[in-house]
């Protein structure tokens, strides 16, 4: 799959092209481009950040190594907002450290009427994010804020927060592949020792800035279950979804009376 990719992106071509002409051989140029390539690939370099490029929710994404790169798992989060967002209309939406802006970018795609913020603490990211919401003409759609999750909004500014904070604890970084921890931004994948040191912060800065009745949808990770649990106490409905091999993958709740 990675020699597919990476001869996709040699090529600028898609996987209809390749297998269509397999006879195709590379010109000097090309194979230069592709040994560098595969050079690249072979030292740990994700394929993502190789090409630029990462699909999610149906839509080609730039990435770089200032984001995390995208994940299908990350789409049972776009799907629980969604199904939260039933129904209602006009909702105002923050996507909590956007990234490369693929949560942000989902929900403007699926909610046309929807005002939707995403907020990162890091520029780079912003710049990135940007570019998408560009490059897929949502860019009148969606406010970009630069800020630490929800510091300095005002109390009651939105319906839904939805996040995919850093959630991987340093104890478990052998755990973690090789070219995650190596690659990508580690503030975006490490929160601290336990995992829940982001979402400490995120979840009392979530029910100031909800308005009533107003929803947090994290994503998480198995190993942090109990303890987001814990963190949601007092929180209404507070819903677990499991991703499709069966790891906790979504945490859900809403804004606990006043």
């Amino acid at each position: 799959m990675n020699a597919e990719l990476l001869l996709m992106f040699t090529l600028e071509c898609d996987r209809a092209y390749l297998y269509a002409h397999p006879e195709r051989e590379l010109s000097s140029g090309e194979q230069g481009r592709y040994d560098e390539a595969v050079t690249q690939r072979s030292s740990g370099i994700p394929a993502q950040y190789i090409t630029g490029h990462q699909e999610f929710w149906g839509m080609d994404l730039i990435v770089s190594p200032a984001v995390l790169i995208p994940r299908p798992e990350t789409e049972h989060l776009v799907e629980t907002a969604l199904l939260l967002a039933r129904g209602r209309k006009k909702l105002r939406i923050v996507d909590v450290g956007s990234g490369s802006g693929c949560i942000a970018l989902a929900l403007a795609k699926e909610l046309p009427d929807a005002e939707i913020h995403a907020v990162d603490i890091s520029s780079a990211a912003l710049e990135v994010a940007r570019a998408n919401a560009a490059r897929h003409q949502l860019q009148q759609r969606i406010c970009f804020h630069r800020a630490d999750l929800l510091a300095g909004v005002s109390p009651g500014s939105f319906d839904l927060a939805v996040s995919n904070p850093p959630y991987v604890g340093e104890s478990e970084e052998d755990q973690v592949q090789l070219e995650v921890r190596k690659f990508e931004p580690r503030n975006a994948v490490f929160a601290g020792p336990t995992g829940l040191e982001v979402i400490e912060r995120l979840v009392p800065q979530a029910k100031s800035a909800l308005a009533a009745d107003g929803w947090l949808v994290m994503e998480i990770s198995g190993t942090i279950v109990n303890g987001v649990k814990q963190l949601l106490a007092g929180w209404k409905d507070v819903q677990i979804v499991n991703d499709l091999q069966g790891i906790p993958r979504v945490a859900a709740a809403q804004k606990p009376a006043a």
